[in-house]
């Protein structure tokens, strides 16, 4: 597996950059220059570097002063800073580089080897230090993560209108009881796992599971406007969820699970606490209200405390108030049911989801890029002709894998890689209706379906401009578009290339496109060399290697086959 690395070298030395990035080049490292520290500033802050190398041997360059300015800052913490010079290693310069926060020195003139085996272990180190802070996203809060960083604690908190949310399967102990464990296992957290993309959808934030029980907050860990109401809309899509669960497991006569919500929202305290195992919790009778909520709802159904009803009655049909009385606290608390969206706030007029009026009220992305994703996958899956051989679904998984990658390297935000991903899902959709043209096709599904999930015209625009950047003739125009031209045709620089190139022949042939294996070798050669280029400077890093070496390969071959066509 390849591991892709943004490593910035700063020196206004052109000798110095070529030979690092001529040593460096290759093997997923996307090697970036800065002539000055103002432009690696600026790189610094648009992209995600993961190694620096600084020349600290003249003062007047300032790439001391550049480690110092990074030193303390947050955003930079994870970058490995290597500093370049030629002064041997007791120099004042590399201990005062190395007291700015440097790791290593590299001295010139270079070794290759010493320099590639550097660089390879900070780019384990960066790949280790990923996956520890992606374990620690799954088990804090981002602002709780802030704070143990930066001071090493995080201070209980008291939240004065935190939204609680509890959820659990009814009979839960009688099902468990008559199902394999592995198989029940299994079956919960599959659930569980579709409650956490629905709250991650909502910003939510879960808590906890404990046993069958699912407990998250909203408007605690993060300041979105409107948390009854994304909580809300989180608890209707958990339970339209299980319903179709349970419809799907009635028509095959199987057993199924029933859901139980509850939602209440009040003053509580938020802290982490352990001194080993550390936890994030929240405490107080807001969270026991909710808890009670749960227990008291019927099956399949929400039940929503009054507090919360006065904050979302505007937007959900609300109905079945009731007295619940509250287990050891004491007294009756009055709850409702929270049946569905009223209509002017959803899509598709079934009252299940927000519409992007709603969803911008609560900070939310306006577009259901989730249902979106489902559809057209689906569409595809089902509908792509079988005589595609290279554009078939495992085309567009491909290319959408490439242009994240490239879009994380070359530093997009999160909503212009949500418009990159619907483009290359759409990209190829055209195919669903003829082979020639497939292009135009794509752009009239997009302009047609996408609104339906709430796409607004700006971003449909958007998304077939990059869509129309894919045609043969078309130059890309901007980053995004740029990015999905190189996604496209990502695997012409990868180890995989005649692997996914004889399924193109295979395609072709499927359409009467007939080559000999000379007419083959040349057809590929001419679109490598005269109608092909890379546009971002991540792919020219990354693939444009591999490009060259194919064209050298098919050269050698085209050499060979034409030799023995002249014996015959």
């Amino acid at each position: 597996m390849e591991h892709f690395i943004n490593i910035l070298i700063v020196d206004d030395n052109p000798t110095n950059q070529r030979g690092l990035k001529e040593i460096l080049n290759g093997g997923g490292n996307n090697v970036l220059l800065a002539d000055s520290t103002e432009e690696a500033l600026h790189s610094l802050n648009q992209k995600e570097i993961g190694i620096l190398i600084v020349n600290i041997d003249k003062r007047e360059f300032g790439g001391i002063e550049l480690l110092t300015e990074i030193k303390n800052k947050e955003q930079f913490r994870n970058v490995y800073k290597v500093v370049l010079t030629e002064q041997s290693s007791t120099s004042t310069h590399i201990v005062r580089g190395l007291n700015e926060g440097a790791i290593d020195f590299l001295t010139m003139p270079f070794s290759p080897n010493l320099v590639k085996a550097k660089i390879e272990i900070y780019k384990s180190l960066y790949y280790k230090d990923g996956r520890i802070r992606q374990l620690l996203t799954n088990i804090f809060p981002e602002k709780v993560l802030e704070d143990l960083n930066t001071s090493g604690k995080f201070s209980p908190k008291r939240i004065e209108n935190g939204v609680v949310l509890f959820t659990d399967f009814v009979n839960f102990s009688n099902k468990a009881k008559a199902i394999n464990p592995m198989k029940l296992l299994k079956k919960l957290e599959s659930y569980f796992t579709k409650f956490d993309e629905i709250t991650n959808r909502y910003r939510l934030e879960k808590i906890k599971t404990i046993g069958d029980s699912y407990m998250a907050i909203a408007g605690v860990t993060e300041t979105l406007e409107h948390p009854e109401i994304r909580a809300c809309l989180a608890a209707l899509e958990m339970r339209d969820f299980m319903h179709n669960e349970r419809d799907v497991a009635k028509a095959l006569r199987k057993d199924f699970w029933e859901i139980r919500i509850g939602i209440h929202a009040g003053p509580l305290v938020a802290g982490v606490i352990g001194t080993k195992k550390f936890s994030f919790d929240v405490w107080g009778d807001t969270v026991n209200i909710a808890a009670r909520a749960e227990q008291s709802a019927e099956n399949d159904s929400i039940l929503i405390t009054k507090s919360v009803s006065k904050m979302v009655e505007d937007y959900f049909d609300i109905s079945n108030p009731k007295e619940v009385e509250i287990k050891k606290r004491g007294g009756m608390i009055e709850m409702f049911k929270l049946d569905r969206l009223k209509l002017p706030y959803c899509l598709y007029g079934e009252g299940k989801i927000a519409n992007a009026d709603l969803l911008r009220k609560c900070e939310l992305p306006s577009s259901d890029f989730d249902h979106m994703q489902k559809d057209i996958l689906n569409r595809l899956k089902s509908m792509l002709p079988e005589e595609l051989a290279y554009h078939d679904i495992n085309h567009t998984c491909n290319v959408e894998k490439a242009a994240l990658r490239f879009a994380k390297l070359e530093g997009l935000s999160s909503y212009e890689m949500m418009l990159l991903r619907t483009a290359v899902y759409y990209h190829d959709a055209g195919f669903l209706v003829q082979y020639d043209d497939n292009e135009d096709f794509a752009i009239k599904m997009a302009q047609s379906l996408l609104p339906y999930y709430g796409y607004s015209e700006d971003e449909i625009e958007v998304i077939t401009g990059i869509i129309n950047a894919t045609k043969s003739h078309n130059e890309p125009e901007n980053i995004l578009q740029k990015i999905m031209c190189d996604a496209d045709h990502d695997y012409l620089g990868r180890a995989d290339y005649y692997h996914v190139a004889k399924k193109l022949r295979e395609e072709m042939e499927n359409y009467d496109v007939m080559m000999s294996d000379i007419e083959w070798v040349e057809f590929q050669l001419n679109f490598l060399e005269n109608k092909h280029e890379y546009y971002t400077e991540t792919a020219k890093n990354i693939r444009q290697g591999g490009k060259k070496a194919r064209i050298n390969e098919l050269g050698k071959l085209r050499a060979e086959l034409l030799k023995n066509a002249a014996i015959k």
